[in-house]
């Protein structure tokens, strides 16, 4: 854990009050929010799926990822074969854009986010 400034990285402090690893971190994120993207700052496949999943009603919660070891928590999260950016919806990995796309257009994403309570319409 590296301190800077009063800023604590590697490790954060859970609603509890205790410090957790970015895998607990993540896992616990994926749990308590409907709609989770993990992504690295700037991605702009994670900008279209906010913007896609705005557009149908839904806000994403977005955890920007700094440095590897978070990068590889997140993937890990997300199952076999995941990579960033990576899509829970539910607690349920998605994918990334191509997995958003996918529900998208066969017309099984609003019903998914209707099912979770994600829908803000």
């Amino acid at each position: 854990m590296q301190a800077v400034a009063g800023i604590r990285r590697g490790l954060t402090i859970d609603p509890a009050g205790e410090e957790e690893a970015p895998a607990e971190r993540f896992g616990r994120l994926v749990r308590e929010s409907p709609v989770v993207i993990f992504a690295r700052r700037g991605c702009y496949m994670a900008h279209v799926m906010k913007s896609l999943l705005a557009a149908v009603g839904a806000h994403a919660t977005v955890i920007e990822l700094e440095g590897a070891a978070e990068e590889l928590a997140a993937a890990e999260a997300g199952g076999q074969n995941a990579a960033v950016p990576a899509l829970f919806v539910g607690g349920a990995p998605v994918g990334g854009l191509e997995g958003l796309m996918g529900l998208h257009l066969s017309g099984r994403l609003v019903p998914r986010l209707r099912e979770v309570g994600a829908l803000c319409v």
